[in-house]
């Protein structure tokens, strides 16, 4: 498939469909239930599910079938996370039994896990400039207060 990836119609909604195209109501409507934990993520993925799933399921960007990539994001920073402990434990350029500069596979990893990590935020709108994509329309109109 060529071209851009199609925007959700939430992400339309919440932009306010700066261009003024037809919205498809027939895209599918997850249930809106918060996802729970996976069991296999490691101890910093976890900390990392609990501290984004919350916010992220009450600004209405996470559902129940988001969980995987949500986990998905929780693991490389875990991974990441992991990395950045041993690398700290080890210079990042060591010596080959035949006597070659190599760099520190913690350092590969750590880089690998970074890049999984912007792609992934970027589909959940992690990043400074995926958020500010988003923009909450304020509905215009009578106030619930106020009467004609």
């Amino acid at each position: 498939m060529r071209g851009r990836k199609p925007k959700p119609t939430a992400l339309k909604l919440v932009q306010g469909n700066p261009g003024k195209r037809r919205i498809d109501g027939r895209e599918p409507q997850p249930p809106r239930t918060r996802p729970t934990c996976p069991a296999h993520l490691s101890a910093p993925a976890k900390a990392e599910w609990k501290r984004l799933a919350g916010s992220l399921h009450e600004i209405g960007l996470l559902t129940q079938v988001d969980r995987s990539v949500l986990a998905a994001y929780c693991q490389a920073y875990g991974r990441w996370v992991e990395a950045e402990r041993k690398l700290a434990e080890t210079p990042p350029l060591l010596k080959t039994p035949a006597g070659y500069v190599q760099v520190s596979p913690w350092l590969t990893i750590s880089n690998k896990q970074v890049e999984l990590m912007t792609r992934l935020m970027a589909e959940l709108g992690l990043t400074p400039s995926a958020r500010s994509r988003l923009a909450i329309r304020i509905p215009t109109g009578p106030k619930p207060w106020e009467f004609d």
